[in-house]
């Protein structure tokens, strides 16, 4: 396990704040919303965003509880971005969490429980790791390619736009 990097305010704030991720993940778990995952975003010592797992819950697949905290600080901060900001989650981000948050750019992602110990409580995700890695024929989901050219006209368009919002 790597130890904290951080001195004084910044590591009791890391420790506060996943404190309170770990506590998300035990409350949504026992009110029966989903898996046992917490997560919190803050910018500048100030909670912007939290979320727990609520796939079962809401019959959400993408309910993770990274995706539902980075929907509410966006909304929050009226922005598609979390620049700036910290993401503390209970366990290591799953492929899908892991790509919202790139997409959603924060500063640093904190992390408690591994992805081993997320696999030992019965929450596997080598199997996407796995297929990330694999060209698209050759994954368990049959993936099947057409209409490129079509698609392109699109992509053409939007090369063009000039009042494109680029992100």
């Amino acid at each position: 396990m790597r130890k904290l990097q951080y001195l004084g305010r910044m590591e009791h704030d890391d420790i506060r704040f996943m404190g309170e991720a770990i506590q998300l993940a035990r409350l949504g778990m026992d009110r029966g919303d989903g898996g046992p995952f917490g997560c919190v975003i803050v910018k500048d010592g100030k909670v912007v965003g939290r979320g727990n797992n609520r796939v079962t819950s809401t019959n959400d697949p993408t309910a993770h509880a990274e995706v539902v905290a980075i929907r509410e600080a966006c909304n929050s901060l009226s922005d598609f971005q979390l620049e700036g900001c910290v993401l503390y989650t209970s366990c290591e981000p799953c492929p899908m969490c892991l790509g919202a948050i790139y997409w959603a750019r924060p500063d640093r992602i904190v992390f408690a429980c591994t992805r081993e110990d997320a696999a030992d409580a019965g929450f596997d995700d080598q199997l996407i790791y796995d297929e990330l890695t694999l060209p698209f024929t050759e994954r368990k989901i049959p993936t099947e390619h057409l209409l490129r050219d079509e698609a392109q006209v699109v992509f053409e368009a939007w090369k063009g736009k000039q009042d494109k919002v680029r992100y």
